[in-house]
């Protein structure tokens, strides 16, 4: 998003700009994950209205149970089946504690989480992804918007990325396509979902690879 929106705001600074799993904005459904995060950070008890710091505490319950639900989102049910399936932690004990491995799973990333992040970060970091619409300065006509570039894109995006869907990066890739503009575009077989832009998967290396590849030819010519 943000190599989206450097692109437009410095067209003249901005030669390519590589915009991987991405979107010109939020979905509805991107911005209910978010304010469900947002919501287990704010009534946490010791959230304090965001003065956490002066009761020498942090919201690690709110931060945890935001970061568990945000990681779902970022996974795939087929990346989640092979890695974890029904495997049991410790066999079942018809309980409300740890049984299945994906709980230890989410449990270990959200207790991580809360330990190293700011809960006033979090909020502030989901609003402005929220509010992101770089056509809202142009009267919401995306296409005047992409016209203010002048770099080169690529896009891409994975098959299993539920948040980031490939729908969305082949819309932008049309309405650059209307702006004009030269556009290269992926769509990687994966089953990361949405972390799979972290991931070595090999079309997706070998693509971004050889575009880079070309990017460096470019700049000795």
């Amino acid at each position: 998003m943000q190599a989206l929106q450097w692109a437009i705001d410095y067209p003249d600074r901005v030669r390519h700009a590589l915009v991987i799993a991405s979107a010109t904005r939020l979905s509805a459904q991107n911005i209910a994950f978010n304010d469900v995060a947002r919501q287990a950070i704010i009534t946490d008890p010791d959230f304090h209205e965001g003065h956490y710091r002066r009761f020498n505490t942090i919201p690690r319950r709110g931060l945890r149970i935001a970061r568990m639900m945000g990681h779902i989102t970022y996974l795939a049910e087929e990346g989640l089946g092979r890695k974890f399936g029904r495997s049991l932690h410790d066999g079942i004990r018809y309980g409300y504690g740890v049984e299945f491995e994906i709980e230890s799973y989410l449990r270990y990333q959200g207790d991580k989480f809360a330990e190293r992040f700011d809960a006033n970060t979090y909020l502030r970091m989901t609003k402005v992804l929220d509010y992101f619409s770089p056509a809202a300065a142009f009267g919401n006509d995306l296409v005047a918007a992409l016209r203010q570039t002048k770099a080169k894109f690529f896009v891409a995006s994975f098959t299993t990325d539920w948040r980031f869907a490939p729908a969305r990066s082949r819309a932008l890739v049309k309405h650059l396509v209307k702006a004009g503009r030269d556009v290269q575009y992926i769509e990687v077989e994966s089953n990361h979902g949405h972390d799979a832009f972290l991931m070595t998967d090999r079309p997706y290396i070998a693509a971004v690879a050889a575009y880079m590849d070309n990017v460096y030819k470019e700049l000795q010519s």
